[in-house]
């Protein structure tokens, strides 16, 4: 098989049975050459039956690596420090850990030496996210609140210091965080992004 014939897949990322169109190969081949191509570092595998060419990752923006985020585990969207960098609210971010919430479970992917993190969310909390750019992803003040909550947890360690509380809307938080227990509310008033009123 012919590894310079997957170039001709035009697609972020793929699954086996485009192995198989370009290829000219059945669907078991191709999952076979797939698992070989991976061993050899020609592919990158972020899940079952997705695939990245390793030329294709290398050149990935930031924002290619977010739609892929979303990916890795589905439902999910991008939040905490992730998204709090994003809309530059956050100084803390780092551009090979991306952080999500998601409905199923807590997990983590590492491919390539960047971190996809997904921490599980009551499904009640699950809102407060936009799709932007083909990606799932929080508002910034839905990012802020999933860092509180976490916190109040003991489950999540944001640098208070490096935010930028300016650019957060503080009505936004006050409707958004209704649904929240009083714990996350109280972190939220202690550190002034809740009024007392």
């Amino acid at each position: 098989m012919k590894l310079a014939e997957l170039g001709r897949i035009n697609q972020l990322y793929f699954g086996h049975e485009e192995i198989a169109r370009v290829l000219g190969i059945n669907a078991a081949s191709a999952k076979v050459t797939a698992g070989r191509y991976v061993r050899q570092g020609l592919l990158l595998r972020l899940k079952k039956n997705i695939y990245i060419r390793r030329e294709v990752w290398n050149a990935l923006e930031r924002e290619d690596k977010f739609r892929l985020a979303n990916l890795g585990q589905v439902p999910s969207y991008l939040s905490l420090s992730t998204a709090l960098d994003y809309y530059e609210i956050t100084t803390q971010g780092t551009r090979s850990y991306f952080e999500s919430m998601a409905v199923k479970r807590t997990k983590e992917i590492i491919v390539a030496g960047s971190v996809f993190r997904y921490t599980k969310i009551k499904k009640t909390l699950y809102s407060g996210f936009i799709k932007e750019k083909g990606f799932f992803i929080a508002t910034p003040e839905k990012a802020l609140l999933d860092a509180f909550y976490l916190m109040s947890l003991g489950r999540y360690a944001l640098d208070l210091s490096a935010l930028d509380g300016t650019k957060v809307e503080r009505k936004k938080i006050r409707s958004l965080s209704q649904g929240f227990p009083q714990k996350t509310r109280a972190l939220l008033k202690t550190h002034g992004y809740l009024a007392t009123a």
